[in-house]
């Protein structure tokens, strides 16, 4: 009969998957093919609970402490990520957490979405009475209550903390899993604290008598991180071999600590032993160093699930949890607790899909699988959108094929198919690129092609570079450095009323011109302390200078100085206006070249203009 009911709560799965996959088949799939809930026990051999102690052990986390309101708010984001319980707090500890777990309790807990799914609320208590009362005030108004109750097993612990004997520790459990049960609670879940550092001996023991008392989960707490995954799985396998038939009847369950590092590692080592529910947290907050990550051991068992259940012996090992709200509940939690998530964090860190490797680009430009095993898509994060961070980053190790692919991607295929232009902008990008955290954003990219390749005339003058000397009490000086028409360096120094006007006072001496700076505008083009700056100039002759530069106007008639443009890009707002001005400047040169009598011009020009025309 019983093998007959096991049948019949797995008709949603079989019948999930005869269906004909189809576009966002595996959210369908994976709320179809959640097993029934019944405390103590799983229709599918396969299965994973997911419990989430976010609320509750990442809470604890030094400075993450929450509101009633953002605990609510957290909850009803695990839910539309399909957790099977949610461990909404520590109800004893303060009135305010009594009243957050029961305000769960009664909105999230008994909130069943069309396919009959709502979580399991639970709440943790030591094992004493008025905790297990208080903890089971808070949770009973749910729909799936569940009361988790703990006491440490491990010989330090229960001399220096408990100052017990382990029979005395073992009466006491099984006193407080009775105790629960006399309340009407019928998903009792148990922790043997300190369980990866306890005698095994003693915690068959306390586990036997647990399960005869009526616990229906049996979590296993690696609670200091000690362990390493190939001692934690043998461990769950062992107690699940000793307590022998006992182990029919319950749930094994792994909560494991990150001091190693290894929290993820070994609660998969748990499962592929057979413990079918893992205690983690959203971003693995939590004590000390944290929780296994909620995120990580989901993603290992949708994408390793089958492989690594041969490796183990056993079925395909899968969750219920719908990955797409990964992302947006990750951000939830790192933004009301306000622990910043790591740039390197697996699955959810800024860098996680984020590619900037010259190689790595290349190949996910020709196939995405070659370095990515998973998608953001599939965890919530859209490809491409500029605040998600997924996708090709241009940074500094970034090759050709990646910059000209995304100019052509912002429409720019002209540019590309001209090699000469699409050089001039790849060597300002290096440039940028090298001095830029971050990389370089759609707009910043589009403000080196506007700086780089409409210029729309070969250069008299190169800017190499520029060197300021600024400060209160100190007289603004320049270096500059600059290549001419002849091929050759020059350099000079000089001083003025700021940077800039050093800067520009500096070029008018090795260009030799004579100009009024008649438009001087600076503008970010996008926000942060390392965004790229705009300067637009606008310059004009003197009057009565050689370079000075007729023009006729349009409809009056009247003949006035020609007026020139320049605009420049750069991290550096120096560099910028340099680049700026060295632009305008060259285009007063070539528009005497191309409009003045031989001769004319200034002396600097008449000797260059020979080399300059020769290198045309």
């Amino acid at each position: 009969m019983r093998a007959f009911m096991l049948m019949i709560s797995m008709l949603p799965s079989i019948a999930a998957l005869s269906l004909k996959p189809k576009r966002g088949w595996q959210v369908v799939t994976m709320r179809h093919s959640r097993p029934s809930y019944v405390p103590g026990e799983i229709a599918d051999p396969g299965y994973v609970r997911i419990f989430d102690t976010t609320l509750r052990d990442g809470e604890q986390s030094p400075g993450a402490t929450l509101t009633s309101s953002e605990k609510l708010d957290i909850a009803k984001q695990l839910a539309n990520l399909q957790v099977d319980v949610i461990e909404a707090g520590f109800p004893i500890a303060s009135p305010d957490d009594f009243n957050a777990v029961q305000q769960i309790a009664r909105i999230v807990g008994n909130n069943v979405d069309e396919f009959g799914y709502v979580p399991v609320i639970c709440g943790l208590s030591r094992a004493n009475l008025r905790d297990i009362e208080c903890a089971w005030d808070a949770v009973k108004s749910a729909r799936l209550p569940r009361v988790h109750t703990f006491i440490a097993t491990s010989k330090i612990h229960m001399e220096t903390k408990l100052c017990k004997t382990p029979d005395e520790v073992l009466r006491i459990a099984v006193d407080a899993v009775t105790f629960a049960r006399s309340l009407g609670c019928d998903d009792i879940e148990f922790s043997p604290e300190d369980a990866g550092r306890s005698d095994v001996n003693f915690l068959v023991r306390v586990l036997e008598a647990v399960v005869d008392a009526g616990a229906t989960t049996l979590n296993i707490p690696d609670t200091t991180g000690w362990n390493t995954p190939w001692e934690f799985g043998e461990l769950i396998a062992t107690l699940r071999a000793r307590l022998g038939i006992r182990a029919e009847r319950v749930v094994f369950s792994t909560h494991c600590q990150n001091d190693l590092g290894l929290a993820s590692a070994n609660s998969l080592a748990g499962a592929y032993r057979g413990a079918r529910q893992i205690e983690c947290t959203i971003n693995g907050i939590g004590e000390r160093a944290g929780n296994a990550a909620l995120e990580e051991v989901v993603m290992a068992l949708h994408l390793r699930g089958t492989s690594v259940a041969a490796f183990a012996d056993g079925p395909h090992l899968r969750t219920g949890i719908n990955p797409t709200f990964i992302t947006p509940c990750s951000r939830m939690v790192s933004e009301y607790t306000g622990m910043a998530i790591q740039p390197h964090k697996a699955i959810v860190g800024a860098n996680a899909f984020r590619h900037e490797s010259g190689i790595h680009q290349d190949g996910m430009i020709k196939n995405k699988a070659t370095y990515e095993i998973m998608t953001p898509e599939s965890i919530g994060l859209a490809r491409g959108q500029a605040e998600s961070g997924a996708g090709i980053v241009l940074g500094k190790h970034s090759g050709r094929n990646a910059v000209s692919t995304r100019l052509i991607e912002l429409g720019y295929e002209n540019i590309v198919k001209d090699q000469s232009k699409l050089e001039a902008i790849f060597t300002r990008f290096k440039h940028v690129a090298e001095r830029k955290k971050g990389g370089l954003d759609d707009d910043e990219l589009e403000a080196l092609i506007s700086d780089e390749a409409y210029q729309n005339l070969r250069a008299l003058w190169t800017l190499i570079g520029a060197q300021v000397t600024t400060g209160s009490g100190v007289i603004p000086s320049a270096t500059v450095s600059m290549q001419g028409p002849d091929g050759v360096t020059r350099h000079s120094a000089v001083t003025g009323s700021g940077p800039v006007d050093a800067v520009y006072k500096a070029i008018d001496t090795l260009t030799d011109v004579k100009v009024n700076l008649e438009t001087y505008s600076l503008e970010s083009v996008n926000a942060g302390i390392d965004a790229m700056a705009t300067t637009k100039v606008i310059i004009k002759p003197l009057t009565g200078t050689q370079l000075e530069s007729a023009a006729v106007h349009s409809q009056s008639g009247a003949t006035t100085n020609r007026r020139f443009s320049g605009s420049g890009t750069d991290t550096d707002i120096v560099i910028s206006s340099a680049r700026a001005y060295v632009a305008a400047v060259n285009k007063l040169l070539n528009w005497n070249l191309r409009n003045s009598l031989p001769g004319s011009g200034s002396v600097a020009l008449q000797q260059m203009a020979g080399g300059y025309e020769a290198a045309k």
